[in-house]
């Protein structure tokens, strides 16, 4: 079964830049679309951006558009999303998940990473 594993969450000042990582195993990586959550406390679950296998193609929330980019390294089955320009109210846990069916409903995906942590303060 597929895992997925996150790193690179911490701590870092409005303005500031992260990049989250995910590694993928357990089948080949363009099996499955990639996606990134987030999740603030007390909120629910917020899509944040996808990345579909094979094809590349790339969605993104709108809070994030122009600060955040999705991209994946097929040679470390690892995907990425590069966090620029942050502001506190991009803090929360920030889960990757893989989808064996579309890129494009967050319903579908259904394997989830353990998350790390995100902070952003002023």
């Amino acid at each position: 079964q597929v895992t997925l594993v996150e790193s690179g969450g911490g701590l870092v000042q409005t303005g500031g830049s992260l990049r989250l990582s995910c590694a993928l195993s357990g089948m080949p990586f363009n099996n499955y679309h990639l996606a990134w959550f987030r999740q603030a406390p007390g909120k629910e679950r917020e899509f944040v951006a996808a990345i579909r296998r094979v094809f590349g193609n790339t969605l993104y929330a709108d809070s994030v558009k122009g600060r955040f980019t999705i991209s994946r390294d097929n040679a470390k089955n690892t995907v990425y999303l590069q966090m620029n320009n942050l502001n506190p109210d991009d803090t929360g846990v920030y889960y990757c998940a893989a989808s064996g069916a579309s890129y494009s409903v967050p319903n579908d995906y259904q394997t989830w990473g353990q998350g790390t942590q995100v902070t952003v303060v002023s």
